[in-house]
């Protein structure tokens, strides 16, 4: 647009609120901004005073081609408008939130039997959503599901719920759900309540709920009620257990967020702690794309709002690091949001600003942890293969599982981890096939996937207890990948829906290097230089050679003992110290029998040197002689 046509378009700018928008040559947003007053804030971009020691505006200004404005019937509307403009168009020159997706809630459905999941999306459905919880523990999130399901039997599968299936689940038999899909399950009343009770719990009323169950128990007793009354007892105890755990933040029952930034050239995070009456419930951590020249301020006052957008709800303070411009407004808005005043602050001292400086730090940690983590390839191969596969949250942890299998022999399976793009050997893991006959890979596949998922969730469940467990199986990966096509990914989705779990799996052919995807009924072919595929194909080929690295000792091994296995008495730990102490079965026939007495007692050692005379070895001359 020429200097004349766009400053006759500045006159007809209304002295109104609202959002404005700049463009470049081609018609992309590069900024979207709200003002008071929609004509003198626009105005000021197109004049040499104002914005001049900015860097980050004069960048702008330099681009600018063309503008677009949308009144507004008030600041707060200009507010909201804003924050919804920059999700849609993600303007370069806007701080915006790295990954928008970045909000785990805890949702209970709105449906006649509801269900309680995780999710990454806020909607009004009529649903009842908590949160959020914090980014990078998503097992937070899931324990946080599985105590509330302990405790109050709310359901967590996908089915729809007709009272007429012939048995319940597995869920019901470990005490996870009342059954209401069958007719003598849980009637429509009794789980209401339970679902109440758990929102209850969810929502930090914790107290009042649990004089609430201390008032039915006693009225259960007075019934005579006792095996009722019992229970009642035992999630009293679990939910004053939970309690206990919560470190106390406040010595008032205030409800605060608190916000703190880090910032290293154009990498930030910002960093959010959640106070629930009076007790550090959670933490939060998100990465943010910041344009050139943009400070801590700008950073945190475009967060905040952005943030807040898509939040179901405000405490009653939020404690800032630093001052952002329109504090009040946010505070206004922020207020009718939550139906009370909500006030937006940056504490100089006392316990608050503790708070403030308790977050700051962990922004800082937490950036340099991200920056290490999405550092070279592997961080590339990740955010790709999250896009292609379109998963929620980026697949840091993958497990890939593979099998060995010949016709002769021993039948093993493998499970190798990569974690941020790299093998992590520590949580490699061997499987001997205990259950399965014959050379079945769908099988084989399944006996590996139910004995992984199974001691994940007896090691849930003695963390629940609070019992010492080491962090073995129930650390759960973001995306399972199996070697195979679409037969071995369905044998693997009926194993992780049998153990309730919501983990994304895909297959991943041989041949030609096909994604197979639950969701896709044609294979997706990726390009041989993308780096999502290379990364997959890394994890399959390391799956693949820890299988054969097994097998092949194992078959090593039992040449090595299957002629000792023949002798009687002479179980494992004697065949070990007999090739320890003499290397190999052909040189322990040439000992005589003091020398292996020597190792395993005479009386054993006659009856191991008369066998192997009686049964020479014909791959050796020597041997067949004696």
């Amino acid at each position: 647009m020429s200097t004349e046509r766009l400053h006759e378009k500045l006159k007809l700018v209304p002295d109104r609120p609202g959002v404005y928008l700049m463009k470049d040559a081609a018609g992309h947003v590069l900024y979207v901004g709200k003002a008071a007053q929609l004509r003198n804030r626009v105005r000021q971009y197109f004049q040499d005073s104002g914005h001049s020691e900015n860097a980050r505006i004069r960048h702008l200004m330099a681009r600018i081609a063309d503008f677009e404005v949308i009144i507004t019937e008030n600041e707060v509307e200009a507010l909201i408008l804003e924050t919804n403009l920059i999700k849609r168009h993600s303007p370069l020159y806007n701080v915006r939130m790295a990954d928008d997706k970045a909000f785990p809630y805890i949702k209970i459905t709105n449906e006649p039997y509801p269900k309680i999941l995780m999710t990454r999306k806020v909607v009004r459905d009529g649903a009842h959503y908590f949160g959020p919880y914090p980014y990078h523990e998503p097992k937070l999130v899931t324990r946080t599901i599985r105590a509330v399901r302990k405790l109050f039997k709310v359901r967590s599968c996908a089915i729809e719920i007709t009272r007429d299936l012939p048995r319940p689940c597995l869920d019901h038999a470990i005490g996870l759900c009342t059954a209401p899909c069958v007719a003598w399950g849980a009637s429509p009343e009794a789980y209401a309540e339970q679902v109440r009770l758990a929102a209850l719990f969810l929502e930090g009323k914790q107290g009042s709920l649990v004089e609430e169950l201390r008032a039915e128990m006693a009225r259960a007793a007075e019934a005579t009620a006792y095996e009722r009354a019992a229970q009642l007892r035992d999630q009293i105890q679990a939910m004053e257990a939970i309690a206990e755990k919560q470190r106390i933040a406040s010595t008032g029952l205030e409800d605060r967020d608190i916000a703190a930034v880090a910032q290293v050239g154009a990498a930030a995070g910002v960093q959010m702690l959640f106070v629930r009456g009076g007790k550090l419930q959670g933490q939060e951590q998100f990465p943010v794309d910041a344009p050139r020249g943009a400070t801590p301020s700008d950073i945190l006052g475009a967060f905040i709002k952005q943030y807040y957008e898509a939040a179901p709800s405000a405490p009653r303070e939020v404690l800032l690091q630093e001052p952002i411009e329109d504090a009040p407004l946010i505070a206004q808005w922020l207020s009718a949001r939550r139906g009370g005043k909500v006030e937006v602050v940056v504490p100089q001292r006392g316990e608050r600003r503790r708070l403030v400086e308790l977050a700051a730090e962990n922004a800082a940690l937490f950036l340099h942890q991200e920056r290490a983590r999405v550092a070279g390839l592997e961080g590339a191969a990740i955010k790709e293969l999250q896009e292609v596969l379109h998963l929620e949250v980026p697949p840091f942890r993958i497990e890939a599982y593979d099998v060995s299998n010949f016709q002769s022999g021993e039948t093993v399976g493998s499970l190798v981890v990569f974690e941020g793009g790299r093998p992590n050997k520590r949580d490699y893991r061997h499987f001997k096939m205990r259950w399965t006959e014959g050379p079945n890979d769908y099988a084989m596949l399944q006996e590996m996937l139910r004995r992984r998922f199974a001691r994940a969730r007896e090691e849930q469940e003695q963390l629940d207890r609070d019992e010492p467990a080491p962090l073995k199986w129930s650390i759960l990966p973001d995306l399972v990948l199996v070697d195979g096509g679409r037969g071995q990914l369905n044998a693997a989705l009926e194993v992780l829906f049998e153990y309730n779990q919501t983990i994304p799996a895909i297959g991943l052919a041989k041949r030609e290097e096909l994604v197979i995807t639950p969701s896709r009924p044609d294979p997706l072919a990726l390009p041989r230089a993308s780096h999502a595929l290379q990364l997959l194909q890394r994890v399959r080929d390391e799956a693949h050679r820890f299988a054969n690295s097994y097998h092949q000792k194992l078959r090593a091994r039992r040449i090595v003992f299957s002629v000792l296995d023949e002798i009687a008495g002479i179980g494992e730990k004697r065949k070990r110290d007999l090739i320890r102490a003499f290397g190999s079965v052909r040189q322990l026939r040439h000992a005589t029998v003091e020398q292996v007495a020597e190792i395993i007692g005479p009386k054993t050692a006659q009856k191991v040197v008369d066998y192997l005379a009686a049964h020479p070895d014909v791959r050796y001359k020597d041997e067949a002689i004696r």
